[in-house]
C-alpha cells in the first residue's frame, strides 16, 4: 500500500557542483525537495522505490548500491543509490541522470529509513502500462513510499530547450494542480503525445505514481512550482 510519495524535478542542475555559479537560482527547489523527502521519512515505509525517466536503453530496475556520477555534466561527483558501495565496477550499469539526481537528494538527507531500489522508465511508456507498473509496485501488507523524479514542459520561454510553445503553461498548470491535489484520475489522463511534444519527461513517472496510488486515501501538497530556464519544475508531497 502506498503511504507516501515525493515528487521532485530531475535536472542535474539541482546538484550545486553541476550548476556552479548558477546554483543559488535553484535553492528554493532544493529546499522544497528536502521538505518532500521529509514527508517520506515521516511515513516510516517498509520500502522506498525511486522512479525516474530514462532513455529506452536505460529503462529497468536498479538495485540498492548502484553507482552513478555527473561526469557527463563536467563534474567529478559520484553518487550511490542507498548504501554506498566501494567500487563503481561492481555496478552492472550506471544510474541514469534522473536516478542519479534522486540518489544525490537522498544522500543529502542522509536517508536510511527503508530499503531502496530504483526503477527507470522509458519516457515513451504508454499511460496504461504506467498505471499497471504502479499498481504492481506494492503488496497490500507493505508500506511503500515513492520518490518520483521528472520535469514538466521544457517549452515555457523562447530560450527554453524546446523553444516557446503556448500550450506548455496550461499543461504545467494542470500537472501542478493534480500533484497538489493528489488527483490520481487527472494524472492518469495526461496526454502522452502532448507531453512528448512539450518535452515533459515526468509524464510516465507521474502516471506510475497514479497507478500506485489507486485506491489509497492520499492528500497532496504542492511545495514548489516555477520554470527557471523555461523548464517546469514541480515539487509535491503526498501522504
Amino acid at each position: 500500500m502506498l503511504v507516501a510519495a515525493a515528487v521532485c524535478p530531475c535536472p542535474p542542475l539541482l546538484v550545486p557542483d553541476v550548476a556552479a555559479g548558477a546554483a543559488p537560482e535553484l535553492d528554493g527547489a532544493r529546499a522544497a525537495c528536502v521538505d518532500a523527502l521529509g514527508v517520506l521519512a515521516a511515513a516510516r515505509p517498509d520500502r522506498l522505490v525511486v522512479v525516474g525517466p530514462a532513455a529506452e536503453s536505460g529503462a529497468g530496475p536498479y538495485p540498492a548500491g548502484t553507482w552513478g556520477s555527473f561526469r557527463g555534466f563536467g563534474v567529478d561527483v559520484e553518487v550511490w543509490l542507498g548504501a554506498q558501495g566501494t567500487d563503481p565496477a561492481a555496478s552492472e550499469r550506471e544510474l541514469p541522470p534522473s536516478l542519479a539526481v534522486a540518489a544525490w537528494l537522498l544522500g543529502r538527507l542522509g536517508w536510511a529509513d527503508a530499503p531502496i531500489e530504483g526503477l527507470a522508465v522509458a519516457e515513451s511508456l504508454a499511460p496504461e502500462r504506467c498505471a499497471e507498473v504502479g499498481a504492481g509496485l506494492a503488496g497490500p501488507d507493505e508500506r511503500l513510499a515513492l520518490l518520483v523524479m521528472g520535469d514538466a514542459s521544457a517549452c515555457r520561454t523562447l530560450k527554453a530547450p524546446g523553444y516557446l510553445d503556448e500550450r506548455a503553461e496550461g499543461f504545467d498548470a494542470e500537472v501542478a494542480r493534480a500533484l497538489g491535489a493528489a488527483d490520481v484520475a487527472a494524472l492518469k489522463a495526461l496526454d502522452a503525445d502532448l507531453a512528448d511534444e512539450l518535452k515533459a519527461c515526468g509524464r510516465a513517472p507521474w502516471q506510475i505514481l497514479a497507478g500506485a496510488a489507486e485506491g489509497a486515501d492520499m492528500s497532496g501538497a504542492l511545495l514548489y512550482d516555477d520554470a527557471p530556464y523555461g523548464v517546469g519544475y514541480l515539487v509535491a508531497a503526498w501522504s
